[in-house]
């Protein structure tokens, strides 16, 4: 069964053009011109992963993601005008799982659709018979514990709600506390099949985890920046 994909954008000529492309790689595609309409559709109706403009008539990107957000964890990409540093920034606080920037590659938005489905495709498979195989082995770091095989994070207890994309970072971290992640070392943990992201994707998610962590523990900080080298996690 082809993977269903909601396109929301206010640009007639990005539904036409976008929509063709996503049904030409066998994708099912539904498209809405606002946020309003589409919010209503995608929570009757959920895709497998949403693809939507930041600055729509009626509900802009930004509140559609958030009250998406309320419901439901689909995955989603935002389109955002070029440069716009604030729009990735808040895109990616409010919950996305990637960002592209206007104008982009028809070709580079599939990639990227593509790696997110196979993750949250491999995140969401039934956990295998103990009699045939063992589950992925819990992440145990201090206060931190993350079960792969359940994709649950927890802090003290507390659990910590995260995308896909940053359990993997999260994770990738985790893995060997104390030794440092470069952002192209993250890059490759969280993105896959040589889809290209930028520094400051990796940054964005950076802090958005750092974020999520403080919710539960004010004094959150296993997280390490290293400036200019990357990022490690530390025990504490």
């Amino acid at each position: 069964m082809s993977a269903s994909i909601a396109l929301v954008d206010d640009d007639r000529n990005i539904l036409t053009s976008v929509s063709i492309a996503l049904q030409a790689e066998g994708f099912t595609v539904r498209v809405y011109s606002d946020g309003e309409t589409a919010l209503k559709a995608i929570i009757e109706n959920p895709p497998d992963l949403v693809v939507l403009d930041i600055k729509m008539p009626r509900m802009d990107g930004m509140e559609l993601l958030r009250r998406l957000r309320e419901k439901s964890a689909v995955p989603a990409i935002f389109l955002t005008s070029k440069d716009d540093e604030l729009d990735e920034a808040l895109g990616l606080a409010m919950g996305a799982d990637d960002y592209i920037t206007k104008p982009f590659s028809q070709r580079l938005l599939i990639a990227r659709i593509r790696a997110i489905l196979r993750r949250t495709e491999a995140r969401a498979q039934p956990e295998p018979d103990p009699s045939e195989a063992p589950p992925p082995e819990k992440i145990v770091r201090g206060r931190l514990s993350m079960d792969p095989a359940r994709h649950r994070v927890q802090w003290n207890g507390a659990d910590v709600t995260l995308t896909v994309t940053e359990f993997m970072i999260l994770e990738a971290l985790a893995q060997r506390p104390g030794f440092v992640k470069s952002r192209d070392q993250l890059m490759d943990a969280a993105y896959q099949d040589d889809v290209y992201v930028d520094d400051r994707t990796i940054d964005s998610h950076i802090k958005r985890l750092r974020r999520k962590f403080r919710q539960v523990d004010g004094d959150f900080k296993a997280i390490e920046t290293l400036y200019g080298v990357g990022y490690r996690f530390s025990e504490e």
